[in-house]
């Protein structure tokens, strides 16, 4: 079993906090290769090679050297998720009582008394940290990966764009909506893909992982 960190963004914390999101889905980088293989590995009970549930893409219709693993891993790996997060550390001045304060840095562990979460944090003026910037220890969400597969951005299904945490929405035409038939999940997690990624990435129709996993509890 293997860890990794992740990003997501505050909206699709909040996703993953109410269980609503059990998806995601990441661009497959370099976009310019075309093959993707699954690794097979023996199966002790059956004498057979089986799907280990590890996907490759490969710029070769061939297994070879060159090739890209699937970042976030195969089922039974984990993950834990970086949001955007802030320490609030003990403040010791010369002559005062304890008192608290807001970092903009903090070192590790050991001067953090609390960690606090912007995404379940009313608003106030105190700086936040980027994700990127959080530690494995503030982390507060741990992911299991149950399923890995490549496909195009393109073939989500209304199913499937739920489980990506969107909200229903309205077909978007030229910047507008059009209150025609129905919001669907669908044209929410287009509009979702949109915001983060950029028009042109959905006309782009790229390949991508698309990542299940399940919550398995808070960070220690």
């Amino acid at each position: 079993m293997t860890e990794r960190p992740i990003l997501f963004s505050s909206a699709m914390v909040r996703a993953l906090l109410d269980g609503s999101k059990t998806q995601t889905r990441r661009i497959v980088k370099p976009t310019g290769a075309h093959h993707i293989f699954q690794f097979r590995g023996k199966d002790e009970a059956h004498g057979a090679d089986e799907p280990t549930g590890e996907w490759a893409w490969c710029s070769s219709a061939h297994v070879v050297s060159d090739h890209i693993r699937c970042p976030y891993g195969k089922p039974g790996d984990r993950l834990w998720v970086r949001e955007t997060w802030r320490g609030v550390v003990e403040i010791n001045p010369p002559g005062k009582c304890t008192e608290l304060g807001v970092a903009r840095y903090v070192p590790d562990q050991q001067y953090c008394r609390r960690v606090e979460y912007q995404a379940t944090h009313g608003r106030d003026s105190e700086p936040w940290r980027p994700s990127i910037h959080m530690p494995r220890w503030a982390s507060r969400i741990n992911l299991e990966v149950t399923g890995v597969r490549v496909e195009r951005l393109d073939q989500i299904t209304e199913d499937n764009a739920q489980a990506e945490g969107a909200a229903p929405a309205w077909l978007d035409v030229d910047g507008g909506t059009v209150n025609v038939g129905q919001p669907t999940y669908r044209q929410g997690f287009a509009r979702l893909w949109r915001d983060i990624n950029g028009d042109e990435s959905w006309d782009a129709n790229p390949w991508v992982w698309v990542v299940e996993f399940k919550r398995i509890g808070e960070a220690g």
